[in-house]
Parts: C-alpha cells; sequence; structure tokens
C-alpha cells in the first residue's frame, strides 16, 4: 500500500448525502477481483448517459456533462467534499479500489459508512470527518472559486484550503500510522516473517504427517 503523508490535490464535490456503494461502482462490474480498471466505471450511472458494461470503451459511452466530474472545472480532482453517511449500503471492496483507480486520494465529510471507511483506509484513502458546518462552508467555497484545492497533512491532521482557512481534523491513532508507513494487513502480518517461520519449522518437525 503506497505510503499517505501530505499532498495538495483539487476538490470536486458530491453534493448528495447517503451515497451508497452500488452507485459508487454498479454491480456489473464487480467480476474482478484485481483492484484495478474499476476507474472507468466510477459513478457509472451518474457519469453516463448510457447503461455501463463490462469491456465498454470510453469512447463509446455517452457523457453527462451535467455530473461534477465530467466538468472541466473539476478535472483531475483528487480529493471528494462529501454529504453525510458516504459509502453506504453493500459492502463490496471494489468501492474504494475504484475511487483510487480514478484517482482520488481523499474524501471529507461529516460521516462516512463504518464498512466502507475501513474498506477505504485499508487500501490507501484517507477518509476525512468534519463537523457538518463545516462542510457546509468547503461546498460554498467549491462552488464559488474556479478552483478549489485542499493541501493534506495527515502528520499534523490539519487541512489548509486555497481560501486561506486552516481547519484541524481528528483521526485515529492506529490507522494514521498504518496510511503514513503504508502497512495494510497483510504487511503487517510479513512484519512477523520470521515468527512465522519459525512456528511453521517447529510445527513441521512436531507433526510432520501434517505437510506430506
Amino acid at each position: 500500500m503506497q505510503k499517505f503523508q501530505s499532498f495538495n490535490g483539487l476538490v470536486a464535490p458530491i453534493d448528495r448525502p447517503n451515497v451508497d456503494t452500488d452507485a459508487i461502482i454498479p454491480k456489473q462490474f464487480l467480476k474482478s477481483i484485481k483492484r484495478t480498471g474499476f476507474g472507468d466505471y466510477l459513478f457509472d450511472e451518474w457519469r453516463f448517459l448510457d447503461k455501463g458494461e463490462p469491456g465498454k470503451k470510453l469512447n463509446e459511452r455517452q457523457i453527462n456533462t451535467e455530473f461534477v466530474l465530467n466538468k472541466k472545472k473539476y478535472e483531475g480532482a483528487e480529493i471528494l467534499l462529501c454529504r453525510e453517511n458516504f459509502g453506504c449500503g453493500s459492502s463490496r471492496e471494489h468501492a474504494p479500489w475504484a475511487l483510487r483507480d480514478y484517482g482520488i486520494k481523499a474524501l471529507v465529510a461529516p460521516s462516512f459508512a463504518d464498512i466502507f471507511f475501513n474498506n477505504s483506509w485499508k487500501n490507501g484513502l484517507l477518509l476525512i470527518t468534519l463537523e457538518e458546518k463545516l462542510i457546509d462552508a468547503l461546498f460554498i467555497s467549491v462552488l464559488q472559486c474556479a478552483e478549489f484545492k485542499m493541501s493534506i497533512d495527515l502528520v499534523t491532521q490539519t487541512i489548509n484550503p486555497s481560501d486561506g482557512s486552516s481547519i484541524r481534523f481528528n483521526f485515529d491513532g492506529e490507522i494514521k500510522k498504518r496510511l503514513l508507513e503504508g502497512l495494510d494487513d497483510i504487511a503487517i502480518t510479513l512484519k512477523h516473517s520470521e515468527a512465522i517461520s519459525d512456528y511453521e519449522k517447529k510445527a513441521m518437525e512436531k507433526f510432520p504427517w501434517l505437510f506430506n
């Protein structure tokens, strides 16, 4: 997993509450477990006017010019500003895979669905929760500015929007450590590889018939 420390990125607003995982990545695209290739289908039913199917090329699709991510102003956005309960619905891990593959690095919202939150940080996505009044103010700024950016520093737990303000956010210490060091569950396990190998060696000596 890639380390997350700090970066400056363009912000795009997703001004809808209760965005569920089927909206983030519709069910017909869940046939692969490779973690890549899902970015083309992110928010598929909102980004396109025609029905999306796996393997359909983007240049063959009918673009919905009214959807926020299709607007020139938000081209290349790496941060999504969202409303409450983002990521609700099914537990599909493909949702954070699609966001990451599209180029999204962080999401800011009043709240996130629990399973989506855990799936996201385990895949290197930074999810930041702020008070609703701060989110409201950020939405106003994003909509008013021609290009609204944020600098996010996970070490100091601060957001510095391009409007000159500074916002501090709370964050779980253990998750912060894992994001800063780029440690997913597999990497955490591999830190104990010597002890695991030692255990397996002793087990083979004690119970050889289990390894035949």
